[in-house]
């Protein structure tokens, strides 16, 4: 396993190439009369206005392709151009005219939109793509996040059977590798002995053994930034089962730790200036006689003490012995993802991640870096009124809130409780999937909110590199 080369990215070296022009709606009837009237009847024959998203062809005279078009509609899609990496036949393509998006999210569309995950598909060889020449200067970044988005959906598309705790741990491997980052593991009972109970209970019915991963990276001296990603490789409900339904897509339950490699990849990769951390508690929730039960009492690491509502609530109990030994450092911002509840999906959908915190600058930074990234994200409340939802009746806490409202809300009050001495939290309970496809956005495995989340860590810490 290793991180993926974006093939369908060349730096612009003056070679030939078949213009590709980006034109918007408003001004197709403008750029149509300056093409001359052979291209503005073909596209009438064709249907195309600069509809968003729609390709148009258009042959030479020798019968090759002579000119593509790419319509933006009203040029509000920044990754537009992912819509033409997979509408454009096989060939390289350079973009003409003014660059309506700009090099970068225009190089970073086209390369996202190109994904597909092939694994398990031999005759689906990544060869005969479409390519898109990119100015040398913009190449470097539009590579690099769509290399670290790649590869956080190729473990999120990944089955289950090859993407297990001990697959997790390759992966997160892979990432350290090439930045010389180290890894620390604790595996199966070790996770009693060195005080992280609840990851252990968590995993401990599957045979793959549970364990965390944890990497570390930079100047220890710099500013300490540290990502925890829920890493439920597989997530069967435990004793409380899910649905044939609701199983269907759970090899998805360890998206949150994808993007979170996807996310340290960018930041090693860039250089930035801080000493990173990640943690992520890569277990399997699996049911045997030695599955954990509703009813239990599980200590943690932080020495609270939690009851079992409900065992399909396990991503919050992985989450919270990670993010108290990540706490323990008192670092200068944790972030937190995980795809932890369906109540997210309910309250914001498969686009829009909610996120919880309580710093009102951090909360600023990552609303504008999401607008700038057109990379969505909303913000909902730390509610303190529901706080009260989480205690216990027999123990300190419960993984199931006392009521059927607000679950998302409630599972970030029970993961804030593990957090104390941080300076900056942030929770993120995303889908990691996109459900409808959109421009740059196939259907299937999605790493969200990791570009904004860059974009913060590069405006306050600073790169040493492009």
């Amino acid at each position: 396993m290793s991180l993926p080369q974006i093939d369908v990215l060349i730096a612009d070296d003056g070679r030939p190439a078949v213009a590709l022009h980006a034109v918007a709606a408003a001004d197709w009837e403008a750029f149509a009369a300056g093409q001359g009237p052979r291209l503005a009847a073909w596209a009438k024959a064709q249907d195309f206005s600069g509809q968003p998203g729609k390709v148009l062809l258009l042959p030479d005279e020798a019968g090759g392709l002579g000119l593509a078009v790419l319509g933006l509609g009203k040029g509000d899609d920044k990754l537009i151009f992912g819509a033409a990496a997979t509408a454009l036949p096989a060939g390289t393509y350079r973009i003409a005219g003014e660059d309506a998006v700009g090099a970068h999210f225009a190089a970073l569309g086209f390369a996202l939109g190109a994904y597909a995950y092939n694994a398990f598909k031999p005759s689906k060889a990544k060869t005969g793509r479409a390519r898109l020449l990119v100015a040398p200067a913009a190449l470097p970044a539009a590579a690099r996040q769509a290399a670290a988005i790649w590869f956080a959906r190729d473990l999120v598309n990944a089955p289950s059977n090859a993407m297990g705790p001990a697959e997790l741990e390759t992966a997160a491997r892979a990432v350290a590798a090439p930045h010389d980052a180290s890894i620390r593991l604790v595996e199966g009972d070790d996770l009693v002995a060195r005080n992280y109970p609840m990851i252990h209970a968590v995993g401990r019915a599957s045979v793959r053994a549970p364990r965390l991963i944890d990497l570390t990276w930079g100047d220890a001296h710099a500013p300490k930034v540290t990502l925890v990603g829920k890493g439920v490789c597989f997530d069967s409900g435990g004793l409380d089962i899910k649905s044939a339904a609701g199983m269907a897509l759970m090899k998805k339950d360890m998206g949150g730790a994808a993007a979170m490699l996807g996310l340290a990849h960018m930041v090693m990769d860039a250089g930035l200036k801080v000493r990173l951390r990640v943690l992520i508690p890569a277990v399997e929730n699996a049911i045997s006689g030695d599955a954990y039960r509703p009813g239990d009492v599980l200590a943690s690491r932080k020495g609270l003490t939690v009851e079992i509502g409900n065992t399909d609530a396990e991503g919050r109990l992985v989450l919270a012995d990670a993010l108290a030994d990540a706490d323990d450092e008192g670092p200068d911002l944790l972030i937190c993802m995980a795809t932890l509840t369906g109540a997210a999906r309910v309250a914001t959908g498969f686009e829009l991640p909610p996120l919880f915190t309580h710093d009102e600058a951090l909360a600023a930074d990552l609303a504008a870096a999401a607008l700038a990234e057109q990379d969505p994200m909303w913000r909902l409340p730390l509610w303190k009124n529901y706080d009260g939802w989480i205690e216990g009746k027999v123990a300190d806490l419960t993984n199931a809130a006392d009521s059927a409202y607000a679950g998302s809300i409630t599972a970030a009050l029970f993961l804030n409780r593990f957090v104390t001495r941080t300076k900056s939290f942030v929770h993120f309970d995303v889908a990691a999937w996109t459900d409808k496809p959109r421009p740059g956005h196939p259907v299937g495995a999605e790493a969200q909110c990791i570009r904004a989340l860059f974009a913060v860590l590069r405006n306050r810490f600073g790169s040493k590199t492009a």
